[in-house]
C-alpha cells in the first residue's frame, strides 16, 4: 500500500517500463485524465498533460476546484488522477523534487521539512483525490478510450491519526476506509473499492 500511495502522490511513479512512442493529441489526453474525475467535475477540471516534447504543461484551464494528470507517453498502462486545487502546492512541489531526481523517500523528507517550515502550505480542509488506472491493452492512447479501468479514491487530512478520526489503520474489509501515514503532513484517507472480477471468477 506504501507504493501505491507513492504512485498517487509523486506524480504517479508506477509503471516504468516504456510504452507509448509519440504523445496522444490533447484531446486524447484530456479525455483519459479527466476519467479519474467525478462525472459532474469533468467539463470544468484543469488538465496538465504532455506537449510534443513530453514536457509538462497545462492542457486546459479550469474553472472548478479539480486538476487533473495525464497519463505519462511513456510509462505503461494508463495511470490518471485528479485532486483538489487546494493540494497543487504539495502535488507541484512532489513533481519538482522528482525532476531533480529525488527518491521517494527524498521527497517524502523534503515536504515534510517544508510543511512543518511553513514554506509548503497544505489544505486546511479535508482534501481529495481520485486515481483512475487500466492495464497497457485495456487503454487505447490515441483515443484516450479505456475499458476494465478502476477507480480509487484519497482524501487528505494532514496531521489525522487514527484517534482523531476513528478510522483503523490497515482496512479490515473490501472497500473499507482506512488511514495512512497518520500524524504526517500527508495523512490520508484510503478507500480502495473491491476489484470487479472478470467472467464471473
Amino acid at each position: 500500500m506504501k507504493t501505491l500511495m507513492s504512485v498517487l502522490t509523486f506524480s504517479l511513479l508506477s509503471f516504468i517500463a516504456p510504452a507509448q512512442s509519440t504523445v496522444p493529441s490533447p484531446d486524447a489526453q484530456i479525455k483519459a485524465a479527466v476519467l479519474a474525475a467525478p462525472a459532474d467535475k469533468r467539463d470544468g477540471a484543469m488538465v496538465y498533460g504532455y506537449n510534443t516534447n513530453k514536457e509538462l504543461v497545462v492542457l486546459r484551464k479550469g474553472t472548478n476546484e479539480l486538476v487533473c494528470l495525464a497519463d505519462d507517453p511513456d510509462k505503461k498502462g494508463l495511470n490518471v488522477s485528479c485532486y483538489h486545487r487546494d493540494l497543487e502546492p504539495f502535488m507541484k512541489r512532489g513533481r519538482e523534487l522528482q525532476k531533480q531526481g529525488k527518491t521517494a523517500q527524498e521527497i517524502l523528507d523534503t515536504r515534510e521539512k517544508e510543511v512543518k517550515a511553513g514554506t509548503l502550505k497544505m489544505p486546511k480542509q479535508p482534501s481529495s483525490l481520485f486515481a483512475y488506472s487500466a492495464k497497457d491493452g485495456d487503454f487505447d492512447a490515441a483515443t484516450g478510450e479505456v475499458k476494465d479501468g478502476y477507480l480509487r479514491y484519497v482524501v487528505y487530512i494532514p496531521y489525522a491519526t487514527a484517534e482523531s478520526t476513528g478510522l483503523p489503520l490497515k482496512p479490515e474489509a473490501p472497500g473499507m476506509p482506512w488511514i495512512m501515514d497518520p500524524g504526517t503532513h500527508r495523512a490520508h484517507i484510503m478507500i480502495n473499492p473491491p476489484q470487479p472480477s472478470k467472467n464471473g471468477q
